[in-house]
């Protein structure tokens, strides 16, 4: 009995072995075969699909000879501290929500190169290569032609081995990190690159105090009118105006580049005012909390010439909210001195004489 259930579960482990090795020789059989190099004749119909395309950036491009790598896995380098280094260097091609153009393509072995607003070259003219000769020698009359003056940049779009054969919309499919092809408006671009509850609010056309100038653009557009003030701290403010009468008005008011205050006058009389902070992230500037820069209800000393630790002419007291003194201020009309010349100093008075008496 013994030996006859271990034949059948034998031959049940057997059974199991054969079947588990025929479906692993069937899933070798269905999967796909490694896709060749890209044909000449995909480069072209690339070339056709997407050269002159206009696309809305989804990340800041620098200027200059270095641009993005795009990883086929969807990797963006440099990095974000990287991308702001190269735009504090060499300047901003375009930013988040911006329409660019894809101006070049590039096929290389490994990669394919998207140069947009005409790429990190400027293009040379004819008369740049003009040459006068001069002493049985050659001058140019024009000035090199450099990459200073080059308002494009590129995004290189990195494969692990070759460029494999992959069709156009397969292609915008990897370009979307930093590309946009779908939308129809640089707000609805923009927005995209926004968190949800920014992203949410700006298709609502509403502002959260929090936003920057952009953002408030992408949710309302442009204002009508702009308002530049100092506040009740004498703090410099801009206040955004959108709507007229009888519409809702809304006045958003920024310290810097956020918004501090957003007040809303309803078409019934009722007013609806938000200051705290709806923005996760958002720090609001001491001086929007109501607090004076750089004190606690104290007086503020005058505006002074003098360098710090420097003591003040002939003994003055520095007394706050005293007359600011300029170097030199004695003409006619002349704010009286705090500590008056006593005798026997005033101009005209010759000086003392020398230790030890006159020599």
């Amino acid at each position: 009995m013994k030996r006859s259930c271990s034949a059948v579960l034998l031959v049940a482990f057997l059974w199991g072995l054969s079947a588990f090795a025929d479906s692993k020789k069937k899933d070798r059989d269905t999967l796909p075969a490694p896709s060749p190099p890209m044909s000449e004749a995909t480069k072209v119909a690339i070339l056709q699909s997407l050269a002159a395309e206009r696309v809305y950036v989804r990340k800041p491009f620098p200027r200059g000879k270095k641009g993005l790598v795009l990883s086929a896995t969807g990797v963006i380098t440099p990095d974000d501290s990287g991308v702001a280094q190269l735009i504090a260097d060499h300047g901003l091609a375009a930013k988040p929500g911006d329409m660019a153009v894809i101006t070049k393509i590039d096929f290389r072995d490994d990669s394919i190169v998207f140069e947009i607003n005409g790429g990190p070259k400027k293009g040379g003219h004819w008369y740049q290569h003009l040459q006068l000769g001069i002493g049985g020698g050659m001058t140019s009359v024009a000035p090199p032609n450099t990459s200073e003056n080059a308002l494009g940049s590129y995004v290189e779009l990195k494969f692990p081995k070759y460029v494999p054969e992959l069709n156009a919309h397969e292609i915008r499919s990897l370009l979307d990190p930093v590309f946009d092809f779908n939308s129809h408006s640089s707000a609805e671009a923009y927005a995209e690159t926004l968190p949800p509850k920014l992203r949410e609010a700006i298709k609502a056309h509403h502002v959260l105090v929090g936003m920057d100038h952009e953002m408030v653009i992408a949710a309302l557009g442009k204002p009508l009118h702009k308002v530049r003030e100092k506040d009740a701290y004498g703090v410099d403010y801009e206040e955004w105006i959108f709507g007229e009468p009888p519409e809702d008005v809304q006045f958003v008011r920024f310290i810097g580049e956020q918004v501090v205050r957003l007040e809303i006058m309803k078409v019934d009389g009722s007013k609806i005012v938000r200051t705290e902070p709806e923005v996760e992230g958002y720090a609001r500037p001491a001086q929007a909390a109501g607090q004076a820069a750089g004190s606690q209800g104290a007086p503020q000393e005058p505006p002074t010439l003098r360098r710090p630790g420097e003591a003040p002419p002939d003994g003055a007291p520095q007394q706050p909210g005293g007359p600011v003194l300029m170097p030199q201020d004695t003409g006619p009309g002349a704010p009286p001195s705090p500590n008056p010349p006593s005798p026997g100093n005033g101009p005209g008075t010759p000086p003392p004489p020398p230790p030890g008496g006159p020599g």
